[in-house]
C-alpha cells in the first residue's frame, strides 16, 4: 500500500493562510510547478535555497507515493530589471555588455545552473521548459484575454487592465493587498507611461530598435511579459487546474498575483489548489540578493573562497544547514551557524557509518516503530525538516549507545531503524555521507603511496619489501595487478 493513504500530509496554503489536508486532483498524482531561474548570472545561494526547498518537497511525495510531474520553468527571455515594465531585458542586457549573444548567456548560466544544483544533490524536475520555447503558446494567451476584454494594445504593446479585473475578481487575493490602498499609494502615471494605470501589468511588450530578443506576434515585433510565460507552461503541462505552484515569497506580488488574474481569465478557474512560497535567506541582515550584490555563491562556499566564512564547506554540508530550518522559515547566514551544521551532520554520518559495530539481541530497549511515526509526523506537518531532524539526532544517541552495549534492539527494529535513517537522511533530506567518500579518497591515496613503495623497492631489487608490502595488502583484501601500464589494484 502507498504511503500516502496512511499519511495525512499538512501543506501551509499561502492562499487561505493555514494548514490545509493535502489532496491532490487526481488520487496517487500530484502536478507542482516551481518558477526557476532567470539566467543571466550565476545562482546565489539564497536561490538555491528556494530549489533546495522545493527539492525537499519532491522528494517526500514521492517517498510517499506519489507519482509526481514537477514542472520548473527557464526563463530566458521576458525578466526586465525592476521586475515590473520597465528597463532593459536582463539577459538581453547582459549579451550587451560582454558582446556576446542572449543565448550564449542562457546558455551559459543554465549550465551553472544544473552544475550547482547537482553539487546539492537536488532532483532534476521532471520537465524544464524555457520561455524562449513557448512564445506561442502565450501570443494564443494574449490574445484569449483581449478576446473577453481584459486587456488593452497601445503602440505595439499589450497590458492587462486591472482596475477592470478586480471588478469582477480579487486582484490581490494571495499577497492580502487591497486594490484601492494600492491606488491611493500610487503616484500619477507621467506622460511617458503607455499604461492606464500604474497597476497594469505587461503581456506582450513592443521591442525597442536596440533590443535583441524579439519575436513576431499581431501586435509588434516584441517579447512576452515576465508573468505570462509561467502561466503558459504551468498550464500546459499540468492542465488549467493543477495542485501545488511554489516559488520564493518575494514572487507572491506582483508575479504569483498577475498568474492568477492571467489563468482566471483564460480559464474562468483558480489555476492553483495549494500555493507554497520558500521564506528568505539572510546575509549581513539583509535579504540575499543579486540585485543589492548582498549574496554569496555556492562554489564559494564549497572552494572557501570568500570573506564571510572561515572555511570551506561541502555541499552536504551547506544542504544540511539548510533542512536545519523550516521552508516557511528565514535563515541567517553565517559563518558560526555552518560551522555548528557541519558538527551536526558528522555526528549524523558517524552513527550512519557506526551501523556495522551494532550487535542485535532479543529485544530493543526504545519502540523504534514509535519513533519512525515520528519521523513520518513531522515531515506530513508541512514538510517540517528541523522536527525531523530532531528526530533523527534521537536515533543518533541510541545508535551510539547500541554501540557502546548500553541499550539493545531486536534483529526486526534494527533493520527498521537501519532503513527509516537511511530513507529519511539520503532520500527525503537529499544528503550525501560525505564521510564514507573522504574515507574512501584517504584510503586510495594510502594504496597509492605503497604502490609507490613498492615500486621503489622492485627498482632496488629489494624483493622481499616488494612481496611484503604486495601480500599484507592482499590480506586487508587489496589486490595488485602488475601491467604494462604500472601497477592497479582492486578492493574486494
Amino acid at each position: 500500500m502507498e504511503l500516502y493513504k496512511t499519511n495525512q500530509l499538512k501543506i501551509y496554503n499561502s492562499l487561505s493562510k493555514s494548514k490545509e489536508i493535502f489532496k491532490p486532483i487526481v488520487e496517487g498524482n500530484v502536478g507542482m510547478y516551481v518558477c526557476g531561474p532567470t539566467v543571466y548570472s550565476n545562482v546565489h545561494l539564497g536561490n538555491v535555497r528556494t530549489f533546495m526547498s522545493f527539492d525537499l518537497v519532491f522528494r517526500y511525495l514521492k517517498q510517499l507515493g506519489y507519482k509526481v510531474r514537477y514542472v520548473r520553468n527557464i526563463t530566458d527571455a521576458g525578466h526586465l530589471e525592476n521586475d515590473a515594465d520597465e528597463g532593459e531585458d536582463r539577459i538581453a542586457k547582459k549579451a550587451r555588455l560582454e558582446k556576446i549573444e542572449p543565448m550564449e548567456v542562457v546558455q551559459r548560466y543554465t549550465v551553472d545552473f544544473h552544475e550547482t544544483l547537482q553539487k546539492v544533490n537536488n532532483l532534476p524536475p521532471s520537465i524544464e521548459p524555457t520561455a524562449t520555447g513557448h512564445i506561442v503558446e502565450q501570443i494564443e494567451i494574449i490574445k484569449d484575454i483581449l478576446d473577453k476584454g481584459m486587456a488593452y494594445v497601445v503602440n505595439g504593446s499589450v497590458y492587462f487592465d486591472v482596475l477592470k479585473y478586480n471588478e469582477t475578481d480579487r486582484y490581490g487575493i494571495l499577497s492580502g493587498r487591497n486594490i484601492e490602498d494600492s491606488i491611493h499609494n500610487t503616484r500619477e502615471l507621467d506622460g511617458q507611461s503607455e499604461k492606464k494605470n500604474p497597476q497594469d501589468f505587461a503581456l506582450w511588450k513592443k521591442a525597442e530598435e536596440r533590443h535583441i530578443m524579439r519575436w513576431p506576434s499581431p501586435w509588434s515585433d516584441g517579447f512576452p511579459g515576465w508573468h505570462l510565460e509561467c502561466t503558459a507552461m504551468s498550464t500546459k503541462y499540468l492542465g488549467e487546474t493543477f495542485d501545488i505552484h511554489g516559488g520564493g515569497m518575494d514572487l507572491k506580488f506582483p508575479h504569483h498575483e498577475c498568474e492568477i488574474a492571467q489563468s482566471k481569465v483564460k480559464n474562468k478557474v483558480n489555476p492553483v489548489n495549494y500555493w507554497m512560497h520558500a521564506n528568505m535567506l539572510i546575509l549581513n541582515g539583509q535579504k540575499m540578493a543579486k540585485s543589492t550584490g548582498n549574496y554569496i555563491l555556492p562554489n564559494e562556499i564549497f572552494t572557501g573562497d570568500n570573506k564571510i566564512l572561515s572555511k570551506a564547506f561541502s555541499p552536504s554540508a551547506t544542504r544540511f544547514f539548510m533542512m536545519q530550518a523550516h521552508y516557511r522559515s528565514v535563515l541567517d547566514f553565517s559563518s558560526d551557524a555552518l560551522e555548528a551544521s557541519e558538527k551536526g551532520y558528522i555526528k549524523l554520518m558517524e552513527a550512519l557509518n557506526n551501523f556495522d559495530k551494532i550487535e542485535t539481541g532479543k529485544e530493543s530497549s526504545i519502540n523504534i516503530s514509535d519513533w519512525k511515526q515520528r519521523c513520518y509526523q513531522a515531515m506530513n506537518d508541512d514538510f517540517n525538516s528541523p522536527v525531523l531532524i530532531a528526530n533523527l539526532f534521537e536515533a543518533v544517541k541510541f545508535v551510539n549507545l547500541l554501540v557502546e552495549k548500553k541499550e539493545t534492539i531486536s534483529a526486526i527494529d534494527f533493520v527498521e531503524l537501519k532503513n527509516t535513517m537511511n530513507t529519511f537522511v539520503f532520500d527525503v533530506l537529499g544528503l550525501k555521507n560525505d564521510l564514507k567518500q573522504n574515507a574512501s579518497e584517504k584510503l586510495n591515496g594510502v594504496v597509492e603511496m605503497l604502490i609507490n613503495m613498492r615500486k621503489e623497492a622492485r627498482d632496488n631489487r629489494d624483493w622481499a619489501l616488494s612481496d611484503k608490502i604486495r601480500d599484507e595488502l592482499a590480506v586487508l583484501g587489496i589486490q595488485l595487478k602488475d601491467g604494462k601500464e604500472g601497477t592497479a589494484f582492486s578492493i574486494n
